[in-house]
């Protein structure tokens, strides 16, 4: 079965979704005139201006769930991956993922709020990619198809990785405990004690629906983000006579990498956007949630995301293993022989060990609990995003067919997630790393290719980024948005928005009916 994998794994991250994201980036990045970098800080502005209402979250809710998928064990031990088997130079490559991403993550963010539309059930917002590849394109079959990778990847494949990786940390900290045998299956009780809490917690979450899930999040993943961040920066501080070795490290490695040119890339790409999700089409889902007055309001705030997650906190995780040494790599070697070898043989290199190993030898036993409890929060709120994102899914691919149909559809995804939670905290780290590529990668070739013939058939998007910045220079108070006037079709949330607003104007005056 690990044969397979990691064949499929193999083809789906061939050099050519390692280009593509790469290209993507660059291309949306020269068409928006790097729209990451002009509007930084209304990035910064629109994040403490949006409020949340009965159908929809916050930008800042929605950022938050956001950065829950984002900032997971991708930013702890997706980045010690990186360096373990790409070189420190893979820490770089990361960080231009981060830079052109943030194009791809307006372009797909403005794309999920133009065409949201409101859950026949719930009343709730849904949208994402799923969506305006069935209204922008025409093609339901493609949406579809998203649909169900997504619940493939976000309710199978992907929340094992957050769960094996919360609960390696768990154990130690805490260590094995006595060792039972569960059918074949040699597992320490003190790793069932925390698959037992993280499988209660979740399920009080994730039955009280996106509301529940974005006020958890909106709390846990900005305390931890920055208590993370802080640490790391005591250490970069107590060691600053490193800081520019490290980066020299980083900066050499680039394109005269250790582990060779082709690991620095494609470890780099494949962990920037497993960590920072931009082109992979899962952050569109929680931008689709978020009330705005403009669709590329979203846009901007989630752009903003993928620069806290991997500018700041992978950052954060790649400088406190570099300076402390706490790190092997090795490459393309066979297992157990390595290019560089700095702590003892045979360490996981799939985990947040490397991480732990770098904050236990400043902080000591508080380091190693710090780090551990923090893949707790991080990975228990990916799995969260994880959730909601197949539940959208499921919503989308039910909507039409009844009542009944959606409600045991989102009822069943509740407990998908949860056996794979529990199947991935008791299963091989490597091999649900793996799987966890599998599904990253599917999206991603779906999302990525599917943004791209929206660009090429209507440009939506860079039709937003101009309207509101005109908007923005004529000083308006509250932005406003007519997918008419730009020849959109298939909105029909702005549709009926738009047309409320004309009828309240029209009520407040009567030369204004008359225009009309």
């Amino acid at each position: 079965m690990e044969g397979l994998v990691d064949l499929v794994n193999g083809i789906i991250w061939s050099p050519a979704l390692v280009y593509l994201c790469l290209g993507a980036g660059l291309f949306y990045s020269i068409m928006t005139r790097f729209v990451q970098v002009r509007l930084f800080g209304e990035m910064i502005t629109l994040l403490f201006t949006g409020k949340s209402s009965a159908q929809g979250i916050s930008s800042f809710q929605a950022l938050a769930v956001s950065l829950a998928g984002r900032v997971g064990m991708g930013n702890i031990a997706g980045v010690a991956a990186a360096i373990g088997f790409g070189g420190p130079g893979a820490v770089f490559w990361m960080w231009v993922v981060a830079f052109l991403g943030a194009s791809t993550a307006y372009v797909e963010a403005t794309l999920a709020q133009i065409y949201k539309e409101k859950d026949v059930i719930t009343g709730e917002y849904r949208g994402g990619p799923a969506y305006y590849f069935e209204r922008a394109l025409g093609q339901r079959w493609y949406g579809i198809l998203f649909a169900v990778a997504s619940i493939l990847a976000c309710g199978m494949f992907l929340p094992g990785v957050q769960a094996n990786g919360v609960i390696n940390a768990f154990a130690q900290v805490m260590g094995e405990g006595t060792i039972m045998n569960l059918g074949g299956l040699e597992v320490g009780s003190m790793r069932l004690v925390a698959l037992g809490i993280i499988l209660v917690v979740l399920a009080i979450i994730i039955f009280g629906g996106i509301k529940r899930i974005a006020t958890f999040t909106e709390y846990a993943v900005p305390f931890m983000a920055l208590g993370y961040i802080g640490l790391a920066l005591f250490i970069m501080f107590t060691n600053y006579e490193m800081i520019p070795e490290v980066f020299g490290l980083i900066i050499g490695d680039a394109f005269t990498a250790q582990a060779g040119f082709g690991a620095a890339i494609g470890w780099g790409v494949k962990r920037g956007i497993y960590s920072n999700e931009a082109g992979q089409g899962t952050g569109p889902h929680a931008a689709g949630a978020a009330e705005v007055e403009h669709p590329s309001q979203q846009g901007l705030v989630q752009a903003f995301s993928v620069y806290v997650d991997t500018l700041l906190v992978c950052s954060a995780t790649a400088f406190m293993i570099l300076t402390m040494g706490t790190y092997n790599i090795q490459g393309t070697l066979p297992e157990g022989q390595y290019i560089v070898q700095n702590v003892a043989a045979g360490v996981e290199i799939n985990s947040p060990a490397f991480t732990q190993m770098a904050m236990e030898s400043v902080y000591g036993q508080f380091g190693n609990t710090f780090i551990a409890i923090a893949v707790f929060f991080f990975a228990f709120t990916t799995i969260l995003a994880y959730y909601y994102i197949a539940e959208v899914n499921v919503a989308y691919l039910t909507r039409f067919i009844s009542r009944g149909a959606n409600r045991t559809g989102l009822f069943l995804v509740k407990v998908l997630i949860m056996v794979m939670v529990a199947y991935g905290g008791l299963n091989s780290a490597g091999y649900i790393w793996a799987i966890g590529d599998i599904g990253v990668g599917l999206m991603a070739w779906l999302n990525i290719v599917g943004i791209l013939v929206i660009f090429f058939v209507a440009r939506p998007t860079l039709t937003m980024l101009r309207d509101y910045e005109a908007q923005r220079k004529a000083g308006v108070k509250h932005y406003t948005f007519d997918p008419a006037k730009f020849g959109i079709k298939n909105a029909p949330y702005w549709e009926e928005r738009h047309l409320k607003q004309q009828q309240r104007m029209a009520a407040q005056d009567p030369l204004h009916k008359e225009r009309l």
